[in-house]
């Protein structure tokens, strides 16, 4: 009797190419929201996209680049602090990075959600401050995105790809607009060498640190790495292509906006839209405000769908390293994907958004929310700069895309990331002025901060104590599945 065939365990799909990738680039890193905020602050705010985009967005992109050159497993950002520092930094790097995205999500839909109501005209205004509406906003979209990104990669990247269009073409409609409202009525801002020097304070402390925090995500496409197609080299070129689309367009944007409407009139979760409306009835063309508001939701939604979908192969290659329950690295034999990976993130960030709105406002639900995710968010950031820096020591084989001019080149930029990320987080740490209680408000911070980290921590020395982890990569050549 012959012997039964051994079953080959079910493998990850590689379903992205060059334009799918240029997209999520595209949808994960130009968020309208910022566009409203940077505005919402004044003409000097051009000048911080500037400083954000060679200190922190130019070292990031060379770093992304090379390391998921050098590395282009599942896992990026896992895998180069690994590989830099050890299993410990791998998992700490990555272990932030998840937890930081989960109050993303819920804040980044609220944006979503107060921007479609204004398609619905007067009866939408109605529900702008009803947390059940935004809160329902969020969990619906969450479980959509949860479960279209479980059956299937290709179901995942349709949903970016739509939602593309959230990103760019209402910066274009608005770059549009903006010329006309010029033409006919001159700036609503004037640019001038005063208005143009940014002044830092106290009060403008977070909403530096949040400029930059606009910047990042350029590093979430490489924790796909297995599921690109000739990752070495479709990366660099959408990274290209999707960071040109994301520098014009928050540069370009914030200025038009400002160009059509003073600053007072785009703060808050619905900012955009309610300057975006302005500048529509100003022009005659009230038309637009609905199809501007569907843009922005589809935008929103986006943004979720990408880091959920991006993010939540971090525990995933933890699972297969057993750093996490081995269930984490699991592959479904249907759909190719880390199915148990994505649900329970997926669910997590369901729970958080529930959490989120309970007993608070939507406007601090909402900003609570953003206040939550920078300083956890910029700390990966610091292992990746540090990563760049430290394998410059090994050799690279030809086969390996480096930043121009190799080493020499390669460590200042990243040593400037580091710098910048660094003074980034010092300036997401103090309290506004209206603050009462500042050394309170900043031992929260640091204490919160501390307990994820030390979280974190347990985590992995408990799964080290009980055997379940390996020597690390060489546990990737055979994820656990449900076969």
């Amino acid at each position: 009797m012959a012997d039964a065939p051994i079953a080959t365990p079910p493998t990850l799909k590689r379903a992205l190419r060059f334009r799918d990738l240029t997209l999520f680039y595209i949808v994960s890193g130009l968020s309208v929201r910022w566009v409203a905020t940077a505005a919402a602050a004044g003409p000097s705010t051009l000048v911080v996209w500037l400083f954000a985009l060679v200190g922190f967005f130019l070292p990031l992109a060379a770093s992304v680049l090379e390391l998921s050159s050098r590395y282009p497993q599942e896992g990026g950002l896992y895998v180069w602090a690994r590989e830099a520092f050890g299993d410990f930094s791998g998992f700490i790097a990555a272990w932030m990075y998840w937890m930081s995205n989960l109050p993303y999500f819920p804040a980044v839909l609220y944006f979503g959600a107060g921007s479609i109501l204004f398609a619905a005209g007067a009866r939408g205004h109605n529900l702008s401050a009803s947390p059940v509406f935004y809160m329902g906003f969020a969990v619906l979209w969450l479980t959509a995105i949860t479960v279209l990104n479980i059956t299937g990669l290709d179901m995942g990247k349709r949903l970016n790809n739509v939602c593309s269009f959230g990103s760019w073409l209402p910066i274009a409609i608005l770059i549009v607009l903006a010329a006309v409202s010029a033409m006919r009525f001159g700036s609503a801002t004037a640019f001038t060498r005063t208005t143009l020097v940014p002044h830092l304070t106290l009060k403008n402390a977070i909403f530096w640190s949040t400029i930059f925090f606009a910047f990042g995500g350029c590093e979430a496409g490489s924790f796909m790495g297995e599921e690109i197609e000739n990752a070495r080299r479709v990366i660099p070129r959408a990274l290209l292509a999707g960071g040109s689309v994301l520098a014009v367009g928050y540069i370009a944007g914030t200025g038009s906006l400002l160009v059509a409407l003073p600053g007072s009139a785009v703060s808050g979760v619905d900012g955009f839209m309610r300057g975006a409306e302005q500048l529509c009835t100003r022009l005659g063309v009230p038309w637009m405000i609905a199809i501007l508001a569907v843009l922005l939701a589809l935008n929103a939604v986006g943004g979720a769908a990408a880091f959920l979908s991006s993010t939540s192969r971090l525990p995933f290659v933890a699972g297969i390293d057993r750093y996490l329950p081995a269930a984490f690295g699991s592959i479904h034999p249907r759909f190719r994907t880390p199915w148990v990976a994505i649900g329970v993130y997926g669910f997590a960030g369901i729970v958080v958004a529930a959490l989120g709105q309970a007993g608070t406002t939507v406007r601090g639900a909402y900003d609570v929310l953003v206040a939550m995710s920078i300083i956890t968010y910029f700390i990966p950031y610091l292992f990746v700069f540090a990563a760049m820096i430290r394998l410059q020591k090994k050799p690279a084989g030809a086969e390996v895309m480096r930043v121009p001019g190799g080493a020499k080149v390669a460590v200042p930029l990243a040593a400037m990331g580091f710098v910048t990320t660094m003074l980034t987080i010092v300036l997401s740490v103090i309290p506004p002025d209206e603050e009462p209680n500042k050394p309170l408000a900043v031992a929260k911070v640091l204490i919160s901060t501390a307990v994820l980290i030390g979280a974190g921590a347990g985590v992995f020395w408990a799964a080290r104590r009980k055997g379940q982890s390996g020597d690390g990569p060489d546990q990737r050549s055979a994820p656990e599945t449900d076969a």
